[in-house]
Formats: C-alpha cells, sequence, structure tokens
C-alpha cells in the first residue's frame, strides 16, 4: 500500500481516537440531522449505562467501528484529490459527518461495558465483513483520478453501505441495548438514503 494510503488510514484512526477523547465534532449536513440525534440521545449516564445489553449488541458494535473507520478513510482518501465535482465533496464530506461521531459513541459503550473494541481473535477477517474493501481496493481509489475516481468511490461506498445496513438489520433483530437500537435504525434510515443519492450521481458521471 502507498505512503499515501497509509496516510490516510492513519489519519482516519487519529480522527477515531480525537473523537473518543473529546466527542463528537459539528454535523453540518441536514442530512445527518437524525444521526446527530442519536448520538446526543445516546450519551450514557451511570443509569443508563447500566441498561442491559447482549452479545448481539457487543458484537454490532465491534464490528461496526472498523466498518465506519474504513468509511471515513475512503472519503479522506476522495476529499484529497482534485478535480472531484461539488456533489462528489458534499458526498463525501456527509458520510464523514455522519459515521465520525457513531465511531465515537461505539467506542465508549464498548469501553462502558467493559469490552474491547476489537473483536477476539475468533478467526473473523475483517476484510470478509459485508461491504468491507481489501487493501487493494483502497489502494485503486487512491490511485485513480477524476471521474474514475468518482465513479469507483461510488461503486465502492455502495457495496460498503448496503453491508452495514445488513449489521444494523441484525442488530435490530438480535440485539438489546436501547440506544444501539436506535442507531441500527438511523444507520439503516441515513445510509439508505445516501445508496439512492450515490446511484443518481453515478448515472451523471
Amino acid at each position: 500500500m502507498s505512503k499515501k494510503t497509509l496516510a490516510v488510514g492513519a489519519a482516519a484512526i487519529a480522527l477515531v481516537l480525537g473523537l473518543t477523547a473529546c466527542g463528537s465534532g459539528d454535523t453540518a449536513a441536514t442530512d445527518t440531522t437524525a444521526t446527530t440525534t442519536t448520538s446526543a440521545s445516546a450519551a450514557q449516564t451511570p443509569a443508563a449505562s447500566a441498561e442491559a445489553h447482549n452479545d448481539a449488541d457487543v458484537m454490532f458494535a465491534q464490528m461496526m467501528i472498523p466498518h465506519h473507520a474504513q468509511a471515513v478513510q475512503m472519503s479522506e482518501i476522495l476529499l484529497a484529490k482534485d478535480g472531484i465535482s461539488a456533489p462528489m465533496v458534499a458526498l463525501a464530506e456527509e458520510i464523514k459527518a455522519a459515521q465520525a461521531p457513531e465511531l465515537a459513541q461505539l467506542t465508549d459503550w464498548l469501553g462502558q461495558w467493559g469490552e474491547p473494541t476489537e473483536m477476539p481473535s475468533m478467526g473473523h477477517d475483517m476484510a470478509t465483513m459485508e461491504g468491507m474493501l481489501s487493501e487493494q481496493d483502497l489502494q485503486d481509489l487512491t490511485d485513480a483520478q477524476g471521474t474514475d475516481a468518482s465513479k469507483l468511490f461510488l461503486t465502492q461506498m455502495i457495496g460498503h453501505h448496503e453491508g452495514a445496513i445488513t449489521m444494523a438489520e441484525d442488530e435490530l433483530k438480535d440485539g438489546q441495548f436501547p440506544a444501539a437500537l436506535e442507531m441500527a435504525q438511523t444507520i439503516i434510515d441515513t445510509q439508505q438514503q445516501e445508496i439512492d443519492v450515490m446511484r443518481q450521481l453515478l448515472t451523471t458521471l
């Protein structure tokens, strides 16, 4: 992987750590209002943190953290390029604004539950997680330029979002923690809206 890709990945990780320490940042896009509301309402008081959670909640958080982190990374890769149209820039910024605060909240929940932020070594391969890109996929996005980069970002992110929706649907079916269930529904709603926007943008490129 190129130094540029590694630098972007490091930036995404730094963003996650910074948000975890300092709380969520500004969310400017109107479409992210529901996500912002979820992050705010999910802030845990001592009483709320004692609410029952189960293994499905833990798995949801542990799997969604790297999934969201990669979406932020993909957005950073696109935003670092020249010649990207205003609608594409707005989309990438919206994805970052929605998912970065959720990353901080997911990490906070796992800390309250006394669970690690990474899944135990049980043969789980993050590259095979729903919608996750391989290192080569990320390198292809890094190397692409102009319209080709926009098309690749859209096709990759559509699949990435579809994977997140699948995981969120599993959480709604099997999870127990109220705030996690609320976040799962928000992910389904907002990311399906973004998928619709991305499919429309593909027709314009």
